[in-house]
């Protein structure tokens, strides 16, 4: 009668508890640790190691708490991301049972309906009189708290609750609110749009695993504008018809409201959704509901994956090449990686759509470990964009101007006709650089080894690290000298200003992280767009996805070998997945799309494969070089980053660290060595990078490595296994 019990603090495993009650594994419960009680999850045996204890000195589980237990599938995904990502269980169940999901449902305010209301004629005061009637006209609103009374009818509270105590307001059962998709009739599903012939093959492939179970990744391979969404909304109307439910992974929040409002009109009912956006109280109920198996389709962040979702038919991620999906704070997992293995584990369905998949994926697909479904046509008779490089060394922009001739052209020619131009520069704010044109002086972020980012329209400079912020100074902080600070470089706001100069009678927005934070920014940037009140959109990578603008026909690209620079592993990779997902923003309607793409390196190999859209030529060059090096996917990476607010320290441990990696065949370790971002937050930070044959046993000779070594409580060893960033 003893049960380990995984809790959710810090630093701890599972513990050993007696279980006199026999509550089995996955019953979230309360148990005693020292003089206080803790929250937990009765786990299964030898999953974690736990300290021997002699039975006899066993606390007794305390209390199962009123939530619903987590099941074997979401335990097996728990316990292999903490094994997988060197990750303390502790912390990967934190986001299973998160605070909003042990809140207590919150106490029902007291209802009141109308109940006798006297005779108006036996009422003396005019005033009473007159809220007696307004009372009276309100008899249609059914039951309410008083203080939705009080402000309908226009009194004070304590003035109605005299009227409570006369009977003429009443306590009466508070109205029950429908959960998220409650009502949802799960067989009249509303009928979906017609679809082309490989819109259809890709459904058919999908209908059988759905409705009967069983683990099977695909790839929906689609160029932009293929119809893809609508394909997987298909999949998620086989599992509602099955009874199960369905959950779709969107990279960002921003992108929610537009997805909801296309899967109202599909479905005629709202889906639950979890982001880190939702208010405490919307995050219970959402839980709640989940949980319960009241809302049939769930969408949200990466973190949606760990909810504990009763009936779990089917797993979408969308954009399933994105960055987004990587987290790199806590704990450091791929939402893509994670959702292929929590469909593993519930032995259902994954679908990875995208217009631009990984090499990792590419690689599962040749491998025959995924299914994909190819939309090679853009939906609805719209075509691809033609994509023209403009080559900056011969056509470059006017002095102190950022926009080259053919594409200055290209855009007064889009204002003549009436139609839409998209600019994309991934850089926020006026200027990633001020310098001080006297003394050379560079601003630089206090607490990080990164330059202040002039913000023009917020006056401010900004680090986009960890957030530090100063007003813009009129002097400069090294030598005083006034009136000498000067912007290099551009960023969007540079971008708009220019823009604005050219065309002063051009509609503009500007869309960054900074200026669309929430799903309502987005629905209200789509509004304009499709309403036509906008000619020029001026962006980052907020642009790049989830956006359907059917008027836009001119996409430029204002520096694309931005992303080229810093040496990463996937730069090559990246830059082409942005600039492919853009440029798919052109021609999405009825008018034909052009892309522009502004180069200092059109002989580059991701410049030429996005001039003749080449993406097989482009990535079978990508994969030979990976291979040749044993770069992922055909090998395996783990980065570890020491840190430490004291320079000494953290350059210290890290030889200390370095010193002690053990020797073993097909696995290297390089480093130690300051990071790129050699301080972040404060923190001085050195790196090594540990590089293994896929067949050798990463994770555990990691493990080992680290369990033996001790460092100062001042010293942080952070573990990233299959790094994303080398920041």
């Amino acid at each position: 009668m003893r049960a380990p019990v995984l809790l959710l603090q810090h630093g701890l495993g599972a513990l050993d508890y007696a279980n006199p009650e026999g509550f089995p594994p996955g019953t979230v419960v309360e148990v005693p640790l020292g003089p206080r009680k803790v929250a937990g999850v009765v786990w299964d045996p030898a999953v974690f190691p736990s300290r021997p204890v002699d039975s006899a000195k066993l606390r007794p589980i305390g209390t199962a708490l009123d939530m619903p237990p987590l099941d074997r599938p979401l335990r097996e995904l728990i316990a292999w991301v903490a094994d997988y990502y060197l990750a303390p269980p502790a912390a990967v169940l934190r986001m299973a049972l998160p605070q909003a999901g042990l809140l207590p449902a919150p106490v029902p305010k007291r209802h009141y309906r109308l109940g006798t209301l006297p005779d108006s004629a036996t009422v003396r005061l005019p005033s009473r009189r007159a809220l007696l009637e307004r009372l009276l006209d309100l008899r249609e609103g059914g039951s309410m708290p008083l203080a939705i009374w009080a402000a309908a009818a226009e009194t004070g509270v304590g003035t109605l609750r005299a009227l409570v105590k006369a009977g003429v307001l009443v306590e009466a059962q508070p109205p029950q609110q429908a959960l998220p998709g409650k009502t949802i009739v799960r067989a009249g599903h509303r009928p979906a749009p017609v679809l082309n012939p490989s819109q259809q093959a890709a459904v058919t492939r999908l209908q059988t695993p759905v409705q009967a179970g069983g683990f099977e990744p695909f790839l929906l391979d689609g160029v932009t504008g293929s119809g893809k969404t609508e394909v997987y909304l298909e999949a998620v109307a086989f599992a509602l018809d099955a009874g199960l439910q369905a959950l779709v992974l969107l990279p960002e929040i921003a992108l929610t409201d537009s997805w909801l409002k296309r899967f109202r009109a599909r479905f005629g009912f709202d889906p639950a959704v979890w982001h880190s956006g939702l208010t405490p109280a919307a995050r219970r109920t959402a839980y709640r509901a989940i949980a319960s198996g009241e809302a049939p389709v769930v969408v949200g962040a990466r973190s949606a994956l760990f909810l504990p979702i009763a009936s779990l038919g089917i797993i979408i991620v969308d954009e399933a090449h994105d960055g987004a999906f990587k987290q790199e704070d806590g704990v450091p997992y791929h939402g893509r990686d994670v959702a292929v293995m929590r469909a593993k584990f519930g032995d259902i369905p994954v679908i990875l759509a995208t217009a631009t998949p990984s090499l990792e994926t590419r690689e599962q697909v040749a491998r025959g470990t995924y299914t994909v479904l190819n939309l090679p046509t853009r939906h609805g008779g719209a075509t691809m964009p033609d994509i023209r490089l403009i080559d900056l060394t011969k056509t470059p922009p006017p002095r102190g101007a950022w926009l080259a001739p053919p594409l200055v052209d290209a855009i007064t020619d889009r204002l003549g006709r009436g139609e839409q131009s998209l600019l994309f520069l991934n850089r926020r704010g006026y200027a990633p650089l001020t310098l001080c044109r006297a003394c050379g002086e560079r601003i630089q972020c206090p607490n990080c080894t990164a330059w202040l980012v002039e913000h023009r329209l917020a006056r401010r400079l900004q680090c986009h690290h960890c957030g530090h912020t100063v007003p813009t100074p009129r002097e400069c902080p090294a030598c005083g000298a006034v009136e000498s600070l000067a912007p290099c470089g551009p960023g969007v706001e540079r971008l708009a200003e220019e823009v604005a100069a050219r065309w002063p009678q051009a509609r503009t927005l500007v869309v960054t992280s900074d200026t669309m934070r929430t799903p309502a920014d987005a629905e209200a940037l789509a509004s304009a767009v499709d309403g036509g009140e906008i000619d020029i959109l001026i962006g980052t990578q907020m642009l790049t996805k989830g956006h359907d603008f059917k008027g836009l026909t001119l996409v430029g690209v204002v520096d694309a070998d931005l992303g080229l620079e810093g040496g990463d592993l996937r730069a090559a990779e990246r830059s082409y997945q942005q600039i492919a997902q853009v440029a798919g923003r052109a021609g999405r309607g009825s008018k034909p799309g052009e892309v522009l793409i502004q180069t200092h390196q059109p002989r580059a190999r991701v410049m030429q494969a996005l001039a003749t859209q080449d993406s097989e030529g482009f990535h079978a060059a990508e994969r030979e070089a990976r291979l040749a090096l044993s770069m992922p996917p055909f090998g395996r990476l783990a980065a570890l980053i020491v840190s430490s607010l004291d320079a000494a320290a953290a350059s210290d441990a890290a030889r200390r660290l370095a010193a002690a990696a053990p020797r073993l065949e097909g696995i290297d370790v390089f480093g130690p060595a300051p990071a790129p971002l050699a301080m972040l937050r404060g923190r001085h930070r050195h790196r090594l990078l540990v590089h293994a044959k896929r067949s050798a046993p990463l994770q555990s000779y990691v493990r080992n490595w680290l369990e033996p070594l001790h460092f100062p409580n001042s010293v942080r060893i952070t573990v990233d296994v299959d790094p994303q960033s080398f920041v």
